[in-house]
């Protein structure tokens, strides 16, 4: 049973498409740079593990690029900072069943917080042109913590934030890296078939149950909840 008393939210790919605004940056960036620009597609199987890998994968063409311990040249990374601070939240939107699920969320009484890979510089910008802010008690981003997901420490640290167990802590995202840094910290874990998994099927990952909605989400919770 899911006795569930907060829930961790990923962010790109989950609550809200990004691609748009993010494909923009990335051609703006390889404008700077002379180079041609990139399909929205790739964009799309790039997204989700932070800019600087990102811009590593948009350079080099290739997933792959993100292995590479290296950072990215420094005016690449600025460029596409530059281009994404003017686009960001320009062109997101959120997925279809998210206001609504995290409405029903909040008259559950559930503690909602966001965990992204995304720096905190555009990650609360985004969540404040896109209305969402108001919803999270507490927002984990991606260079605010020395380990940023796959690990498990910005679960288990939101969970402290939010005075609640991790096992009482279910996590919904859109990706392996969510699924990883849930289960390592003891959430249950829900995810979304429609996001941005590196271009890979979440069907294949074991998580607790693939929903096709936040407001789907919700109703197992309180279905769950109606039990205990």
């Amino acid at each position: 049973m899911l006795a569930i008393k907060a829930v961790l939210l990923d962010l790109d790919g989950t609550l809200l498409d990004t691609v748009l605004d993010l494909h923009a940056a990335a051609n703006g960036m390889l404008t700077d740079l002379g180079r041609p620009s990139v399909a929205i597609e790739e964009i799309r199987a790039y997204v989700g593990r932070g800019i600087p890998n990102l811009v590593k994968r948009v350079l080099a063409s290739k997933l792959e690029a993100a292995d590479d311990p290296a950072p990215p040249p420094d005016d690449a990374l600025t460029s596409f900072k530059k281009h994404y601070a003017h686009f960001n939240g320009r062109a997101a939107q959120p997925f279809p069943g998210v206001v609504a699920g995290l409405d029903a969320l909040k008259a559950m009484g559930l503690p909602l917080g966001v965990i992204t890979n995304k720096a905190q510089a555009f990650t609360i910008p985004l969540l404040e042109r896109t209305g969402l802010a108001p919803y999270m008690s507490v927002t984990v981003s991606g260079d605010q913590l020395p380990k940023p997901k796959p690990d498990p420490m910005p679960v288990v640290w939101a969970c402290g934030r939010m005075n609640v167990s991790p096992a009482d802590t279910l996590l919904i995202g859109d990706s392996v890296h969510d699924f990883k840094a849930g289960k390592a910290a003891g959430c249950k874990v829900f995810l979304v078939p429609y996001g941005y998994n590196e271009g890979q099927d979440v069907q294949g990952l074991a998580a607790d149950a693939i929903v096709e909605s936040i407001l789907a989400a919700t109703a197992l919770i309180q279905h769950e909840r109606i039990r205990i």
